[in-house]
């Protein structure tokens, strides 16, 4: 059995890292951190979308390349390794599985979301959080929105938000457009300046064409695909700043010779590695089984995990072998441990995933 990416692969993820790499650096970041307390490299994301990486997983009757998402979490981990400032999980991840399994309810303005993603002209993004939190009720043909949905992921950059609602006839989802009468965005700062925001609904009005009805599979597939999507990042983020940790401490020196010859400074090392290891193979794991349509919750849940405990103990390693350096935010491995500590917690803490794998464990017939 052959687990290697295909050549058609293995092109994709270089493309990604060469775009990345080149543009992604530690000045340019800089730049953008003192303009803004939350960065969004549009510039960036226009440049991805004309290499054809925002469109990758888009049907070609959009305009994309109509690949799945296994090609699409190789994207989310070259992102992860320059740490880039793109709404890559919110809008990719959300354009994907709209697609898949809605876009014969959503005909209103998905259509045109998905060819916009194609090409980097619009952002998409999902308000996670429990339905209940918002409510959808009818008005004729239409749906009124009322409600709050907090900490969005590029809330307020977004052309088009999913709104998953409560209403008396189950859970629903709406596809809600920016500057839509009545609702209210407000920004919200995180640590590692990805922008988020609130959103409160009063009344927001959407037509039939923007809403899907019995969405609850709809739902726990968006927040499955976010979720692998997240673990793919992380495992991005451990491996670039894991070779960091390795090039700094092959020419740091003491007492005469490089720390990394120091039996104490390999070992703190290679169980960095075995974790980011750890955390990249389940994640690809979690991230294959959704591309080929197949039961997948227990493997997210082993990769929301990984991604959370040993994504955590890996950059504290990092952090450690750097010494003082590592803090430092003149240096970019800072923005590796934030990116990743802001994930442990959109994720939910590693307990947590825990008791949940215990649970179905525990359900499971021996």
């Amino acid at each position: 059995m052959d687990f290697a990416l295909t050549d058609d692969q293995l092109s994709l993820q270089q493309l990604a890292r060469e775009i990345l790499t080149e543009q992604v650096t530690n000045a340019h970041l800089q730049s953008l951190e003192a303009a803004s307390q939350s960065v969004f490299d549009r510039a960036l994301w226009k440049q991805l979308a004309s290499a054809g990486l925002t469109g990758i997983a888009v049907s070609e009757t959009y305009g994309g390349a109509g690949l799945g998402f296994l090609e699409l979490a190789i994207v989310f981990e070259a992102v992860g390794r320059s740490v880039a400032p793109v709404p890559a999980v919110a809008t990719l991840a959300t354009a994907y599985v709209l697609q898949r399994d809605a876009s014969e309810s959503l005909a209103g303005a998905l259509a045109g979301a998905l060819a916009g993603v194609a090409t980097g002209d619009v952002v998409l993004t999902t308000a996670f959080g429990e339905p209940g939190d918002t409510v959808a009720r009818r008005d004729g043909n239409a749906w009124i929105l009322s409600g709050a949905k907090g900490f969005v992921p590029y809330g307020a950059e977004a052309d088009f938000v999913v709104v998953p609602a409560h209403s008396d006839d189950g859970v629903v989802v709406a596809l809600v457009g920016k500057g839509a009468a009545g609702l209210t965005v407000t920004e919200l700062y995180t640590t590692n300046r990805e922008p988020q925001a609130m959103l409160e609904l009063a009344d927001v009005r959407v037509g039939p064409g923007d809403v899907r009805l019995d969405a609850d599979e709809l739902v726990a597939d968006l927040v499955r695909h976010h979720t692998s999507a997240l673990a793919m990042v992380v495992a991005g983020v451990c491996e670039a700043a894991l070779e960091m940790t390795a090039k700094h401490t092959a020419t740091r020196e003491q007492f005469g010779k490089p720390i990394a010859a120091f039996q104490a400074v390999g070992q703190r090392a290679a169980d960095a590695y075995i974790d980011t290891e750890l955390i990249r193979l389940t994640a690809l794991q979690a991230a294959w089984r959704l591309c080929e349509g197949w039961d997948a919750d227990e493997e997210i849940a082993v990769a929301k995990f990984w991604a959370g405990d040993g994504g955590m103990r890996a950059m504290h390693a990092c952090l450690h072998l750097h010494g003082g350096l590592g803090v430092d935010v003149e240096y970019p491995l800072h923005r590796y441990f934030l990116w990743c500590k802001q994930i442990e917690h959109q994720l939910g803490t590693p307990t947590r995933q825990l008791i949940e794998l215990g649970a179905r464990l525990a359900a499971t017939p021996v």
